[in-house]
Parts: C-alpha cells; sequence; structure tokens
C-alpha cells in the first residue's frame, strides 16, 4: 500500500493537489530521540504550523546541501 505526501502533513491545497498526483511515498522512519529534542520538535510544530515531517525533511536537505558544499 503507498500513501502520497499529504495524507501526513499539513500542507496548502494547491501543494497538495501537485504532490498528490507525482510523489507516492512508500518510506517509513522510525526515530528515536530524548525528551529534550521531542520538546524542541513540539516548539517548532507550533511556531512554524509545520509538521515534524516537514520539519525533518527540511532538516535533510539542509544538511544535504552542507555536505556538498564541504566536498566542494
Amino acid at each position: 500500500m503507498s500513501y502520497t505526501r499529504n495524507l501526513f502533513i499539513r500542507e496548502p491545497e494547491s501543494t497538495k493537489k501537485k504532490r498528490k498526483e507525482t510523489e507516492q511515498l512508500q518510506n517509513v522512519i522510525s526515530l528515536r530521540i530524548n525528551d529534550d529534542e521531542k520538546k524542541t520538535l513540539e516548539k517548532l510544530t507550533k511556531t512554524t504550523s509545520k509538521s515534524i515531517t516537514e520539519i525533518m525533511r527540511e532538516a535533510i536537505d539542509l544538511w544535504k546541501s552542507r555536505q556538498r558544499k564541504l566536498c566542494m
């Protein structure tokens, strides 16, 4: 069974429609974090109106872009 990204995160309607048509997500990753990290994520979700999934994807993208800069 495959799920589209918009089933798990809050996104503007226009973005939901685009992703629903193009991106099927099938992978789930489980992550263990400590209490402080969880509190930080909860604060970020409240202040940014983004889901934990969106925040984690942004963190991965940021890490990837920094790694590219280090390799150049």
